[in-house]
């Protein structure tokens, strides 16, 4: 089998770059492991207002808009409210959205091969492991979008990511009317080490999660979500509703990797580590990288030049998250609850409500390359 692209990995990131480069009249060949791409989602799928509106994103997938966050201390005491004048979030229904987004490629063009595992590379062509059995593909470029623990980035010998949080999230449905969206913020140590312990509730579905490095996590990430899950703020006041999903998984928080590109392919999406070191957000990173990854393949094979891809440099992209991973490295160091709740006492000064909404509700995305 051959094509001129062999996109590996079915996310957002993979189908975005494999949409574009049919649509500019490539073979592509895209495969994933999954069965279906309804299954074993991992993100919460929260897009944030400039992928709202830099990207066609069907409003029937989308949430009610977010304008409400609230950030809570350890024992969720005198926690801080910030409202926006603007739209700021909308959860995605993002088992309609790979639905929607694998409809278009195949629309484009793009061969999907469900069920079909990388297995990696074989002299000058990769290996999968198909229903039918093993599968060599003779393509003159891959595309890692297989994730934060990508073998495609492996077998290219292209940067790995090492700074890693792990995630695990409960959704429920949810009745309208308890309230306006609003997303909850947690910073408790003790329920998500390194990060944030969060509820997501736009009135339809309420995501409820935590997320932290994983050698942290008092008793194991799953202990740390229930005790958060038994007494999270912004669920119903008649108890808990009945579960819908589970979802969970490596997050890259290390920023941009500097390899990401080589003659042979690219990495996209988590692959890549384009993921904000500080929010942990990664749908308009792996979007926006996405489009781009596109554009440089499609130069290089009209022209035949390989070097081309050379442009697709991670570390012109990293010297712009000096300061989201600086903040990272201080989130990093919050250990105890005497710590945390010694930090939110900025946020409740002028100062740190100003930095909040600059952080929350800002005009900033992924850099342009």
């Amino acid at each position: 089998m051959s094509a001129d692209v062999l996109v590996v990995g079915a996310g957002l990131a993979g189908l975005h770059a494999a949409t574009l480069l049919a649509a500019r009249g490539h073979d592509v060949l895209l495969v994933d492991r999954r069965p279906a791409l309804s299954r074993a989602i991992r993100t919460t799928g929260i897009f944030v207002r400039r992928t709202l509106d830099d990207f066609p994103l069907p409003a029937g997938r989308l949430g009610p808009p977010i304008r409400r966050v609230v950030l809570y201390p350890p024992g969720l005491r005198r926690p801080v409210t910030l409202v926006s004048a603007r739209d700021e979030y909308r959860v995605g229904d993002m088992a309609g959205l790979y639905t929607d987004a694998a409809r278009a490629a195949g629309d484009a063009g793009v061969r999907i091969a469900l069920g079909t595992r990388y297995a990696g590379r074989r002299g000058d062509a990769y290996v999968l492991t198909a229903p039918g059995g093993p599968v060599e593909v003779r393509a003159r470029f891959v595309v890692g979008a297989d994730g934060a623990r990508s073998r495609v980035a492996r077998d290219l010998r292209l940067d790995r990511n090492r700074h890693l949080l792990v995630g695990a999230e409960e959704v429920f449905s949810v009745a309208p009317g308890d309230g306006p969206p609003t997303f909850h913020c947690v910073l408790d140590p003790t329920l998500a080490p390194g990060y944030l312990a969060w509820v997501v509730n736009d009135g339809r579905h309420a995501h409820v999660g935590v997320a932290g490095y994983a050698d942290r996590f008092p008793g194991g990430l799953r202990h740390a979500l229930r005790r958060f899950a038994a007494s999270a703020p912004g669920l119903p006041a008649g108890g808990r509703p009945d579960e819908v999903e589970r979802r969970g998984g490596p997050i890259p928080v290390g920023g941009v990797l500097r390899r990401i590109g080589c003659p042979d392919g690219l990495l996209v999406g988590d692959a890549a580590g384009a993921v904000s070191p500080l929010t942990a957000g990664g749908l308009d990173p792996c979007l926006r990288l996405s489009a781009y990854a596109a554009v440089v393949l499609d130069e290089a094979l009209r022209t035949g030049r390989r070097d081309v891809v050379s442009r697709y440099d991670g570390a012109s992209l990293r010297s712009r998250f000096r300061g989201r991973l600086t903040l990272r490295h201080g989130l990093a160091q919050v250990r105890t609850p005497a710590v945390a709740s010694a930090a939110f006492t900025l946020l409740r000064t002028p100062l740190g409500r100003a930095a909040a909404r600059g952080v929350l509700f800002g005009d900033r995305s992924f850099p342009a390359p």
